[in-house]
């Protein structure tokens, strides 16, 4: 089951979060997130000129949405429906990135490097609340992101806490 959320103008413009949070507070409130995991994807209605050559992660107002939205929900990324290209769309609303016709994105490295480690502390903090086990969970994002992260981090996390 995919969970479409329809981002209008007036939302994205409002930066209002509620075409989400109407979703996604049922889930949170409920029980089985899991159920839920990497089901969530977004369908835009933002209208544009018809030759604005820029992709939507590239409108000032889409990216200032999904920001207030990752700073709300950072972990949020768990409900993402990766394998539809969710997770490199929501990942280039919040990092800096060029287009190559040739090689399509190409992210600051040093920039997605500071968003993977970022979300890798907060999907373990979040998963460890919610006892939900997750470091192959961490470690498949991070890959889908073109990052290794080894278990023994986690066990080095465990350690400190």
């Amino acid at each position: 089951m995919t969970i479409t959320i329809k981002l209008t103008q007036d939302s994205i413009d409002r930066l209002d979060l509620s075409p989400l949070k109407k979703e996604l507070d049922p889930i949170l409130s409920g029980g089985n997130l899991t159920e839920y995991e990497q089901q969530f994807q977004f369908e835009f209605d933002y209208p544009r000129n018809p030759t604005d050559p820029r992709e939507l992660s590239e409108v000032p107002e889409i990216r200032l949405w999904f920001l207030r939205l990752d700073t709300v929900y950072p972990w949020f990324i768990f409900f993402l429906h990766w394998r539809n290209g969710e997770l490199a769309r929501y990942t280039a609303m919040l990092v800096p990135h060029q287009f190559s016709r040739a090689e399509g994105i190409q992210f600051n490295p040093e920039a997605l490097e500071l968003f993977v480690m970022r979300k890798v502390f907060v999907l373990y903090d979040w998963l460890l609340e919610k006892e939900i086990s997750g470091y192959g969970r961490i470690i498949s994002f991070s890959q889908m992101l073109g990052y290794e992260v080894e278990e023994s981090f986690f066990e080095s996390l465990a350690d400190v806490d």
